[in-house]
């Protein structure tokens, strides 16, 4: 059983963040849509990380019905500081697997006729496999479902155990996604339960176990990186042969989150998608308002014609 870490709230969170600039803005404008999905999603007791995340993008995505499904129950059992996603600690609050959440959200997938899945989750330390078998099973109800879907995942790190890496790959997705998040002079501050390395490895693993598996990784800017470390994450990533990144703004979700240190501009995003591109990526998707799951089957359909 893995040892589970205590969560620590984030030094600085309440600090200011600079004005945000008009093309860091994303207008609600679907509320209709938004709430008809949140009700469909409610019946099946399931989550996504655009709810709870807080993404700038759901009116469009969800008026669009795309949505990324977040499984293993809505409560993180880690910290990090630019995170929204509810947290939990085991002793404390219930925190079992849902077993019918694999089927619901294949039933939901197949509901919204979707023909590409993305499927996340929190980081679940209290459980000694993370959680990767119920991450395996929801892949294999998805494509029962829905054969003819694509399914990308974008899991975590699984405290650097390779078999969780292997448990969700023997499921046959098409995409696996795992985000850095940040430079690694940052983890403490942005990630302190995790390990830029160890992240890395989570990458080269899924290239090692699966070989046609379409590798993904996405990272935050604003945080106080420099565009030397931001230019050294993409080599790292290049290093453990990372066919696609998405670069995107820290965007403050709550006042108890880390500040925004810095509002990148756009001509700096295309910058970082032009460098990364002469390092060998397939696809760089690089924005004020890239997220990771943002536009998924775009970016995989560009990266495969690559």
């Amino acid at each position: 059983m893995t040892e589970f870490v205590q969560i620590a709230v984030p030094s600085g969170a309440v600090a200011r963040s600079p004005r945000l600039p008009e093309w860091a803005r994303k207008s609600p404008t679907h509320f209709e849509a938004l709430h008809e999905l949140k009700s469909d999603l409610r019946r099946l007791n399931l989550h996504t990380v655009c709810e709870s995340a807080r993404c700038p993008n759901i009116h469009e995505c969800f008026n669009r019905r795309a949505a990324t499904f977040m499984i293993l129950g809505n409560l993180c059992t880690r910290g990090c500081g630019f995170c929204s996603v509810p947290k939990g600690h085991p002793a404390k609050q219930d925190m079992r697997l849902d077993p019918a959440e694999p089927a619901n959200v294949a039933r939901m997938a197949a509901a919204m006729n979707l023909r590409y899945v993305v499927i996340t989750s929190v980081n679940r330390d209290d459980l000694s496999d993370g959680g990767s078998t119920h991450f395996a099973e929801t892949v294999r109800q998805v494509k029962s479902a829905l054969p003819l879907a694509r399914i990308e995942v974008l899991t975590p790190d699984f405290c650097g155990d390779r078999e969780a890496v292997a448990r969700v790959l023997d499921a046959a997705p098409d995409v696996f996604n795992h985000n850095m998040e940040t430079i690694p002079r940052l983890y403490r501050k942005v990630r302190p339960q995790a390990d830029y390395r160890q992240s890395l490895d989570v990458l080269a693993a899924a290239r090692a176990l699966r070989a046609g598996v379409l590798t993904k990784s996405g990272f935050m800017v604003g945080l106080g990186e420099s565009r030397d470390e931001v230019h050294q994450l993409l080599r790292d990533l290049r290093s453990v042969d990372t066919d696609v990144a998405t670069i995107g703004q820290y965007l403050q979700p709550t006042r108890r989150n880390l500040a925004v240190a810095e509002y990148v501009e756009p001509a700096r995003f295309e910058e970082y998608r032009e460098f990364g591109l002469s390092l060998g990526f397939r696809m760089v998707f690089s924005g004020p308002l890239v997220r990771s799951s943002y536009m998924a089957d775009m970016v995989s359909d560009a990266a495969r014609t690559c």
